[in-house]
């Protein structure tokens, strides 16, 4: 009976130690990715950029986070604020009541777009979750593959949603990511990275983004890609980059 439990024990342990292991491991390669994409430049930069003829600014100035959308329509300026989670609109310099379904709507928008174009920073925020699935190849290039999940508790309104990153072995830059979505009936993604430019430090990249003819896993994505199965459904480019960094000490 006593060997068994120390039998147990062992496992357990073993167990425990592979996991934290796995934990530093993977750590370990998230690290390095934001650190040549543009490391502690993320927060200390100011940026601004145009994607599909609205502006986005990221200020870092006051040494806090606001994301901001300017919407030029017309006669029109829509300047959208977002700060810690409160959104302000306002129409040709004035404020104007947004509600609260609305105003989630267009954080998330908002939110999402600043996402994509500073990956791999985000990958180290408080609600995420990452998980090494092991190695592979696409074309030429050996890549780990890094599972994304969320905490619900500060995981947004997708929180549910899943990422899979391809991040190159030997330059650590994340080539390619895809993801499954639930709003809006549900689907996948697969993006490719091209048009690398580094601007003050920080990385930015353009994306091919590919979907399935059929309704799939995440986790399929990668063999159609590489037998060309994907459809070509859109180009996702930043035009207009600026970067200011060191803003603030």
């Amino acid at each position: 009976m006593l060997r068994l439990i120390l039998i147990i024990i062992f496992f357990i342990t073993l167990g425990c130690r592979n996991k934290n292991s796995d934990n530093i491991a993977i750590q370990n390669i998230i690290d390095k990715s934001i650190e040549v994409s543009g490391g502690n430049l993320y927060r200390t930069s100011n940026i601004s950029f145009t994607f599909r003829e609205v502006g986005y600014e990221l200020d870092n100035s006051t040494g806090k986070k606001i994301l901001r959308r300017i919407i030029n329509k017309d006669s029109t300026t829509i300047l959208d604020i977002l700060e810690h989670n409160n959104f302000q609109r306002y129409k040709n310099g004035t404020a104007v009541i947004v509600a609260d379904s609305m105003a989630t709507k267009y954080s998330n928008s908002i939110n999402s777009v600043h996402y994509f174009a500073y990956l791999p920073f985000g990958l180290n925020d408080k609600a995420v979750n990452k998980k090494l699935l092991g190695e592979t190849q696409i074309g030429d290039s050996q890549y780990y593959k890094v599972e994304v999940t969320f905490d619900e508790k500060g995981g947004g309104e997708d929180f549910d949603d899943i990422y899979i990153y391809w991040i190159n072995k030997e330059t650590f830059k994340p080539d390619y990511l895809a993801y499954e979505f639930n709003i809006d009936g549900g689907g996948t993604r697969f993006r490719e990275a091209f048009n690398e430019r580094i601007i003050n430090g920080i990385r930015f990249v353009d994306y091919n983004n590919y979907k399935a003819a059929a309704n799939i896993s995440v986790y399929e994505l990668e063999e159609l890609f590489k037998t060309k199965e994907l459809e070509l459904l859109s180009t996702i480019a930043l035009e207009d980059i600026e970067v200011n960094p060191d803003n603030y000490n």
